[in-house]
Parts: C-alpha cells; sequence; structure tokens
C-alpha cells in the first residue's frame, strides 16, 4: 500500500512539474542570439556590412514579443554554416541553427522563436519546426538540469 501511494505522489508530483512548466513557458523570456559576425560563405570587404548583422538588423526592425529577447553576439564559430542563430532560455533546450539568409528567411527565425517560447521545455515537435529548422539545425544542447 505504502508503495503505491508513494509512486501516485511521484506521477502526481511529474505531471504537476509538466503543467507548471507549461503555464511557466508562457510568461518565460527566451533570449535569440543572432552571429553578427558572420559572412555567410562570403569574402566581404572590411567595410561592408556582414550578413549575420544585416539579420540582425533586419530581425531589429520586425515586432517581437516582448519575452524574446534579440542579442547581438560576435561568433558563434559556425562560418562554414552560413548565418546562424541560438535559441535558449532557463530550463530549456538550446538550439543552434544555420545556413540563414537575411533577405528570406527572418519570417521563418520568427516563427521558430514564437514557437520555441511557446514550448514549455524548448523542444518544439518536429513536425512543428518551420521546414529550414528541421533541415539545418546544427546543434541542440540539453538543459543544464537535464546534463547531470
Amino acid at each position: 500500500m505504502f508503495l503505491h501511494a508513494l509512486l501516485a505522489s511521484v506521477w502526481f508530483s511529474c505531471v504537476l512539474t509538466r503543467c507548471q512548466r507549461k503555464i511557466m513557458s508562457k510568461t518565460d523570456s527566451i533570449e535569440l542570439l543572432v552571429c553578427t559576425s558572420c559572412r555567410a560563405g562570403r569574402a566581404e570587404p572590411d567595410n561592408e556590412k556582414r550578413q549575420g548583422t544585416v539579420l540582425f538588423e533586419a530581425i531589429k526592425q520586425e515586432a517581437l514579443p516582448e519575452n524574446i529577447k534579440l542579442t547581438a553576439v560576435s561568433c558563434l564559430a559556425n562560418c562554414d554554416h552560413g548565418c546562424s542563430i541560438v535559441l535558449r532560455g532557463e530550463n530549456r533546450w538550446t538550439y543552434v541553427y544555420g545556413n540563414l539568409d537575411p533577405a528570406q528567411d527572418v519570417e521563418t527565425i520568427l516563427n521558430g522563436a514564437s514557437r520555441y517560447l511557446d514550448a514549455a521545455d524548448g523542444r518544439v515537435p518536429w513536425r512543428e519546426r518551420p521546414e529550414h529548422f528541421r533541415k539545418n539545425c546544427i546543434a541542440r544542447i540539453p538543459p543544464i538540469e537535464a546534463a547531470s
């Protein structure tokens, strides 16, 4: 009897934790990092804007939800994969996406970031991700709590 009560308590705790995360995910904030030093595989003169900067500025012009923080970073060391972004948040999986085109993929990035924000742990079901995200995920990194 004690074992049944203990298992029920553990199960309820897990369900409650998942429910709490779903509720929290609606108010949590996430961060969208954009590599601004990216040249997208091109040899660009030093006096021209790099493609990563163009991408960052294009995203900055859009209306981001207030709980998505846009951050420019100088290098994500993903130079062979074009313009790159990172989606991350507390207690969430972190994703690195590449091969992004500043002229074509801003809407894709905003869509993917919104879906990431809505996912309690950051893991958007594969079929619900924008197609570009499905084909150009460079890395998926577990949250610190899950790594131990």
